[in-house]
């Protein structure tokens, strides 16, 4: 018999209205209009027989995480990654991905990817030639990657200063990683997944924060549902600050972040983007080193009255999502961007006056000049085709991608002129003139700030890069049993190498060189929240692949000068040998296990690792190409154990850890006296927990404690060098949230609770270290509707 349905309209007095906070949708609500609408029929139906208990009903208010990638209920855990390639959830990932919520940089007050990422375990900041190497350096599990920084999946264009005000969730994928990422990626790589548009809800989200050392900082994040395929989200940035105690060292940017998505028709989705950000500071680059290798204590401020890091980014960014079937879907992701980037910044050394200076000969600290000018212009296209099939009785989650970009690089110094006040000893022990700001009595001098009074222009271009890439991949996930599931990639990218460097007398190198790499990782849910994996990936670079220098010491361009006899080559052999290098190689093995529980609120992961680089390109000085038959000379091997958490640890209570123990041992060198050195740039224990506590409805307080172990100076991937230590650190930064009803709240971040003096890194020669910032803090307030 077929049960008929039939339509019931109910009375006014059956009928609940629960009306949402603006901008949010409350458990409250969906509970209470569910129920109503199930359970009214029946009690109409029953209302002259016997009354019904029912079991009571759990009420829980929250408000809609626009991150589509979140994890509901928990603030420092993901579900999800924001690149679709990882086609399953993170806990199910076979390989070491540390993701950052928003909630979660929002507590530690740190707004700088700099700052947020070096709390994290297993990685450590670098210093560049010239001091800054033209923006944010980051160094994971031992190996640069300061050009493997990605946007949604795509490269970003430029290494400059980066900010999170537009940034949803921050991933930082440990181990090789080009199957995703393409050429570098040799230590792993950084994603930021940006803020996007949404139909699903209005909101308004403002922000002004006060501070001491002169903080301000203001921010909106508002996105407008137009109609209910169309939606535009605006993120909007003003911050000011000084550097901590160290004034008139001081940070300021400015941005906007615009997001438009159209769902076109029920099959095409359309989401256009754009950033801007300009920067405008003054760097301080910190203390500096004394003979006995110790950092300078109680230093004065010498930042000078002309020194600048400025910025200047804009990208434009197209995606399309189309589906076929709901099976099978194509995505395009374009993206035009360009950067201007330049800096003049001062740094200081300890030395002795040179025996003509005028003063005579003394102990003394006197200033030195790092600048340097960079223009970047980039496009991508990167297609990718989605395919979920059954074939051989097992379920494939198919992914293939080709990719396109063009990136092209100007590099550049600026000519200057400055005062002198000294003669101190330059390279090789001649004199030149000099400031010093330590008198022959030792007491420093007045007016620092205004001593170097330089005069600075744009100079010509001495380096033009330009790298075309075409890659190709394929991935597939497949469920191998209800338990096993193994996945599988692998990518060809071909480059294209065009760089000219000199002034006058200019130089071209050219390499067109192809790469092979994969990733293969298999894993067993021996329970439902429980996994164990393992995992094996490479990664390799070509020589030159750095943009921002021509020196082989920072992954520029690697030739031998002389051939046999320490005769001088020519620029046609030199070139020659230039085409013929091979690719730097890292794989990685990876054993691990990811436990999601607490009702899938908290990731417990942990793994061991062992990466090794091959094929390192080493030019030492006193060797030839000829002598020693090949540039790629170099292996070093890095071992480690890496433990995380994210998610809820109580109701109550929230954390986000993780800890990297790490040994790295050089294998293989045309200089025997590197093997068995360890890594420069890198300290072998490094941690970082973070802790929240919802004590009531209204208040929150947590802290932030981050260890980092000592570590040596030299350039990145180079041998310690064991004179120049940079001594271990433990930072404890504390917060507090009050929320005074539902629109407004406020938030209390003290950082360096204790005033901790601390290294973040040291100049390769060990000349200076960059200092950590004092004790500082923020009173936030924020208005959401």
């Amino acid at each position: 018999m077929t049960q008929q349905k039939s339509a019931i309209s109910l009375p006014a007095s059956f009928r609940v209205a629960a009306k949402p906070l603006p901008g949010t949708m409350t458990r409250t609500a969906l509970a209470l209009g569910v129920t109503t609408t199930m359970f009214t029929p029946l009690a109409v139906a029953q209302s002259t027989e016997s009354t019904t208990t029912l079991a009571p009903v759990e009420v829980v208010s929250e408000a809609i995480d626009p991150n589509p990638n979140a994890e509901p209920g928990a603030p420092y855990k993901a579900r999800t990654s924001g690149d679709e390639r990882h086609t399953r959830p993170l806990a199910e990932t076979p390989q070491t991905i540390t993701v950052l919520t928003r909630q979660q940089m929002l507590d530690t007050g740190r707004t700088d990817l700099r700052d947020i990422l070096r709390a994290q375990p297993g990685i450590t900041l670098g210093t560049g030639e010239n001091g800054n190497a033209f923006g944010d350096r980051y160094i994971i599990r031992g190996q640069e990657a300061r050009s493997d920084v990605f946007v949604d999946g795509l490269r970003d264009p430029g290494m400059t200063v980066r900010e999170s005000f537009a940034v949803e969730q921050l991933e930082i994928t440990k181990g090789p990683s080009s199957t995703f990422a393409g050429r570098g990626a040799t230590g792993g790589a950084i994603n930021s997944i940006t803020k996007q548009a949404t139909t699903d809800v209005d909101f308004t989200k403002l922000s002004v924060g006060f501070g001491t050392d002169s903080y301000v900082r203001m921010t909106a994040d508002s996105n407008f549902v137009i109609n209910e395929d169309n939606a535009l989200r605006i993120n909007l940035l003003h911050h000011r600050q000084d550097v901590p105690d160290r004034s008139p060292a001081n940070r300021g940017r400015d941005g906007v972040a615009l997001s438009w998505n159209l769902q076109a028709t029920d099959k095409l989705d359309l989401t256009a983007d754009y950033y801007h950000l300009k920067t405008d500071e003054q760097q301080d680059l910190g203390t500096w080193t004394l003979d006995s290798g110790k950092p300078a204590t109680n230093i004065p401020v010498y930042v000078q009255d002309e020194d600048f890091l400025k910025s200047e980014i804009d990208t434009f960014t197209l995606r399309a999502r189309y589906y076929l079937d709901d099976k099978t879907r194509i995505t395009n992701l374009t993206r035009y961007g360009t950067t201007d980037n330049g800096y003049v910044i001062t740094g200081a050394n300890d030395r002795a006056t040179h025996a003509t200076n005028p003063g005579g000969v003394y102990n003394t600290v006197s200033l030195s000049t790092h600048q340097g000018w960079q223009e970047v212009e980039y496009f991508a296209n990167q297609t990718n085709l989605y395919a979920e099939r059954n074939l051989w009785g097992m379920d494939h989650e198919f992914i293939f991608s080709l990719e396109y970009s063009d990136h092209s690089v100007l590099n550049g110094q600026y000519d200057y002129s400055a005062n002198s006040n000294c003669v101190v000893s330059g390279r090789g022990g001649s004199p030149r003139d000099a400031v010093c700001i330590v008198d022959p009595s030792g007491n420093y001098v007045n007016n620092i700030g205004s001593l170097l009074d330089r005069s600075i222009s744009k100079g010509d271009a001495d380096i033009d890069w330009n790298a075309k890439t075409i890659s190709l991949s394929a991935m597939d996930t497949i469920d191998l049993t209800e338990e096993w599931t193994l996945f599988g990639g692998l990518r060809y990218d071909h480059v294209d190498l065009r760089t000219v460097t000199g002034t006058t007398t200019k130089t071209k190198w050219e390499l067109d060189d192809g790469l092979w790499n994969g990733h293969l990782g298999l894993t067993w849910q021996f329970k439902p929240d429980a996994n164990v994996y393992v995992t094996y990936s490479t990664a390799s670079d070509i020589n030159g692949g750095e943009s921002d220098v021509s020196s082989c010491d920072y992954g520029g361009i690697c030739v031998p000068s002389t051939g046999a006899g320490g005769v001088a080559l020519t620029t046609a052999q030199r070139q020659a040998l230039f085409a013929q290098s091979e690719p730097e190689k890292s794989e990685n093995i990876e054993v691990g296990t990811k436990w999601n529980v607490n009702r899938g609120k908290l990731l417990l992961t942990a793994a061991w690792f062992q990466v090794t680089k091959s094929d390192v390109m080493e030019i030492i000085g006193g060797q030839s190409y000829t002598d020693i038959g090949a540039i790629n000379t170099g292996k070093y091997r890095v071992q480690g154990v890496e433990l995380g958490m994210a998610g809820n640890l109580t109701q109550k209570l929230s954390a986000q850890a993780g800890m990297a123990v790490m040994n790295a041992k050089w294998l293989k060198s045309q200089d025997q006296s590197r093997v068995d050195a360890g890594l420069s740039n890198f300290p072998e224990t490094t941690a970082s927990v973070l802790l929240s506590y919802a004590a009531t409805p209204k208040f929150t307080f947590g802290g932030n404690v981050t260890y980092q172990g000592r570590k040596y100076s030299g350039t990145p991937e180079s041998p310690e060098q064991l004179t120049v230590k940079v001594p271990d650190y433990t930072v404890l930064d504390l917060f507090a949230s009050y929320r005074f009803n539902r629109n407004l709240s406020a938030r209390l971040n003290v950082g360096n609770v204790t005033d901790e003096t601390y290294y973040l890194s040291a100049y390769r020669s060990g000349a200076f270290m960059y200092l950590g910032d004092a004790r500082n803090a923020q009173l936030t307030f924020n208005y959401d509707f």
